[in-house]
């Protein structure tokens, strides 16, 4: 066996860069990321101690050879070539993973098949006997990557996969896997905090994975040091005494380390999860090192005497949207307990669904693109510093006078004189809530809607920044603006509030953003509505659509009035104002249709001719718009620009949906009646195939406030009736 072999370490989706820092660290040479791993050099020592040492890897695998196989004939000559004797005898066992792409033989059950014949009977013909095979448990696993009909031929010498550590006894429902839990740490710089001395907690342990995972670093023991078997051990040239050197290597520096290991706490609220985790930490051998104890996250503390240390957690976080709505109030305990308990201290989250974890109130100091299994998933990381908490889960903390820049009084100044001139109109016009600002300045990329009833809000919406802006100077420029903007506008702090506008995807556009329920009433043009500026991404009200609700209203005396996806039901208030004979609100949110009925009774109306549905509005359509049998004179239609949830069997898009919705709904409206369709997608085109079967007047620039006036592409409008 040559000294210096050609090796490949195989490494979870995310997880190559770290792989390669590790192998660099333990000893391997000239190394090539590729996209499933780590091509790297080195003697069978150090192939050794990457399957002893590796915390990342899944596998270590030696080329065996390479050849040309474009036919089931050329495969099977290419793996004869081998001479396999010379690698394992014909009592063993042997398992093929066989892997192709791009390549005549595609199918991978065949050509393992195939590669298992020419192993038998290379062994068969030459001592008359052939090895077993053995897809579970084998003595010898051979891999094969088949790309564009070159093969390659691997000894996988880790055997079953690294990330099987073999110390898990009970897993639970999905727990983590031990190498990306490793991974988490890694990322999350506990080497580093661990040697300060710093504690570690994972208040949502589960079975213990980042437990176990966080003492083996902290201690120096080595992630393969309990397993009984790799994929070498039946390998005829294994050096079992270069092996049995590197072992007692590592049981000396297991018994050093675990002296030096600091506290390591674990809780979770499942008495289950507590089983689980304590029977792994007992097979682990950290009995006497790692405390785990049954706690709800409510009381969650930071240990005595320990100023400084991680909190790591792989919260639940839903695959559905009624999940994510009741883990809402989950996450933002876990901010409150970390802004409460652990001053100084780091923390990470890992979470498939990071729209949740912005409920914590603390913006993050760094994110990590990662992945659980084929879910994408990032590892959120904090800085448990005042700096980065949200004011009351407002906003970031504003700048002090001292830290207030040039721009800053640029964005004043441009307050001012916007809230100048448009004051004078929206008081002429009897406008109590209005956009102020958007986005005006592009440094200070901010959407500031300024709501009046008793008291005066700010609503403040921050777009999303692209990667290309420099993120610090991004947060100084939102802590200024945070500062100047109940200044200028002579309000208190907390009636500033904050959240950030981004492309909703699926069911994140429903998702809660806090929990304060707290409700005001505004009013607008003689109409009185509920507005909420904390718990959801919007208020309840589309401050754009003010003229569209006004032409609804003016349409609407003695019409029977249907508002399709209807949201908190400005619309049906407009058109109960304008004297509608009855009006229908439809929407698929309970939540958004309670809060409809609520503003229908605050402008007095709760009699029988005002009825509410809840139900997925393309399917009730699809069904025939059944109610009383009636058509109806007014339609309002508004849908969103992309929807699913749980209720929905399908994805709802506006482009692509809305001839058929379109359609659907002049099937309801009355010969001589009107039907308002809206929407805000900006990029949205009407199909063309709908104005040769109806009569369509675009009514956008009729419909655009002048408040939105700087933003033309808010939203469309047409009105729409049946041809004469």
């Amino acid at each position: 066996m040559s000294t210096n072999l050609r090796l490949f370490a195989t490494a979870p989706k995310g997880m190559v860069q770290l792989l390669q820092t590790e192998l660099q660290q333990l000893g391997g040479l000239e190394l090539r990321e590729q996209p499933a791993g780590v091509e790297f050099s080195g003697d069978l020592q150090t192939a050794y101690r990457v399957c002893l040492w590796s915390r990342c890897a899944n596998r270590v695998l030696l080329p065996l050879n390479s050849f040309q196989a474009d036919s089931p004939e050329t495969l099977y000559q290419g793996v004869q070539s081998i001479d396999w004797p010379e690698h394992f005898n014909h009592h063993n066992t042997l398992a093929i993973d066989f892997v192709s792409r791009h390549s005549n033989i595609q199918h991978s059950q065949f050509g393992a098949q195939k590669v298992k014949d020419a192993i038998v009977d290379q062994f068969r013909e030459s001592t008359g006997e052939r090895p077993s095979v053995d897809v579970q448990n084998p003595d010898i696993r051979i891999n094969v990557f088949l790309q564009r009909d070159q093969a390659t031929l691997y000894l996988d010498l880790s055997g079953d996969s690294l990330h099987r550590r073999g110390y898990r006894q009970s897993g639970g429902a999905a727990p983590l896997k031990e190498n990306l839990a490793a991974a988490i740490l890694l990322r999350a710089e506990w080497p580093r905090i661990a040697a300060e001395g710093g504690a570690l907690i994972d208040p949502m342990c589960g079975s213990g994975t980042l437990l176990i995972e966080a003492a083996m670093i902290a201690a120096d023991i080595a992630p393969g040091l309990l397993r009984q078997r790799f994929g070498f051990s039946a390998w005829r040239q294994h050096d079992s005494a270069m092996w049995q050197a590197l072992q007692n290597e590592a049981i000396q520096r297991q018994a050093q380390g675990l002296d030096q290991l600091p506290p390591i706490f674990g809780y979770d609220t499942h008495p289950k999860a507590i089983e689980f985790a304590q029977a792994n930490v007992t097979a682990a051998g950290l009995d006497d090192h790692v405390r785990i104890a049954r706690r709800d996250l409510a009381q969650l503390q930071r240990p005595t005497h320990q100023d400084n240390g991680l909190v790591v957690v792989n919260p639940p976080y839903g695959e559905r949207l009624g999940e994510r709505d009741s883990l809402g109030p989950l996450y933002q305990q876990l901010g409150e307990r970390l802004k409460t308990e652990f001053h100084n201290w780091q923390a990470v989250v890992f979470t498939g669904n990071p729209e949740l974890a912005k409920l914590m109130g603390i913006r993050t100091v760094k994110q990590h693109n990662m992945f659980n299994g084929a879910l994408p998933c990032k590892l959120l990381r904090f800085d448990i510093q005042p700096e980065w908490f949200m004011t009351e889960q407002r906003g970031p903390r504003p700048a002090k006078p001292d830290e207030l820049g040039p721009g800053a009084e640029m964005l004043a100044n441009r307050l001012r004189k916007n809230l100048k001139e448009l004051g004078r109109w929206a008081k002429r016009e009897k406008v109590s809530c209005y956009r102020l600002y958007d986005a005006d300045m592009p440094e200070y990329a901010l959407a500031i809607d300024l709501y009046q009833g008793e008291q005066r809000w700010v609503h403040v919406q921050e777009y999303e920044a692209p990667k290309s802006v420099d993120q610090g100077k991004a947060k100084h420029r939102l802590r200024e603006a945070m500062a100047v903007i109940p200044d200028v506008l002579a309000l208190p702090q907390e009636n500033v509030y904050f959240k950030v506008r981004k492309r909703q995807k699926g069911s994140a556009q429903y998702t809660k953003q806090a929990s304060e329920k707290l409700f005001f009433e505004i009013e607008e043009q003689g109409c009185h509505f509920w507005v909420n500026f904390a718990d959801y991404l919007d208020t309840g009200l589309f401050l754009d659509h003010r003229i569209t609700r006004k032409l609804v209203g003016e349409l609407a005396a003695g019409k029977r009035f249907l508002n399709l996806f209807a949201y908190t039901g400005s619309a049906t208030v407009y058109a109960a104002k304008g004297g509608a004979k009855s009006t229908l609100t439809l929407d698929m949110s309970n939540t958004y249709l309670d809060w409809a009925k609520r503003n229908m009774e605050l402008n007095g109306f709760s009699t029988d001719e005002h009825q509410y549905i809840q139900a997925n509005c393309l399917e009730w359509l699809e069904k025939g718009g059944i109610y009383k049998r009636d058509k109806f004179d007014l339609i309002f239609l508004d849908p969103p620009t992309f929807s699913t949830s749980k209720r929905m069997a399908d994805t709802f898009d506006v482009q692509r949906d809305h001839k058929h919705l379109i359609e659907l709904a002049m099937g309801l409206l009355d010969n001589q009646g009107d039907l308002i369709f809206s929407n805000n997608f900006r990029k949205f085109k009407l199909d063309p195939e709908l104005s040769k079967r109806f009569s369509i007047e675009d009514i956008t620039a009729k419909t655009l406030p002048r408040d939105f006036a700087r933003n033309p592409k808010i939203h469309s409008c047409w009105l729409i009736r049946h041809q004469e």
